[in-house]
C-alpha cells in the first residue's frame, strides 16, 4: 500500500513541476500575442523568455522544497543517523 502512495506523490510532483513551467510561459505568449495584435508591439519573443525564466524559478523553487535537509548537508544527516 505505501509504495502505490509513493507512486501517486511522485506522479503529483511531475505534474505540478510540468504545470509550474507551461503556465507563465503560455500566459507571457499570450500577453505578448495580444499586445501585437492590438498596439503592433513586437512583445512574443520578450515575453516568451520572460515566462521561460519564470517557470524555471518556478520549478528550482518546487524542486528545492523537494530535497529533505539531510540530503543539502552531505554526510552529516548519514552520520547523525548512525549515532542514534
Amino acid at each position: 500500500m505505501n509504495f502505490k502512495k509513493d507512486v501517486y506523490r511522485n506522479l503529483a510532483m511531475i505534474t505540478q513541476i510540468g504545470i509550474s513551467m507551461l503556465a507563465p510561459i503560455v500566459l507571457c505568449v499570450f500577453i505578448g500575442y495580444e499586445l501585437d495584435d492590438h498596439l503592433g508591439w513586437h512583445t512574443v519573443i520578450p515575453l516568451l523568455l520572460l515566462g521561460i525564466l519564470a517557470g524555471c524559478r518556478n520549478c528550482w523553487l518546487l524542486v528545492k522544497e523537494l530535497i529533505p535537509k539531510d540530503q543539502k548537508s552531505g554526510k552529516k544527516g548519514l552520520e547523525n543517523e548512525s549515532e542514534e
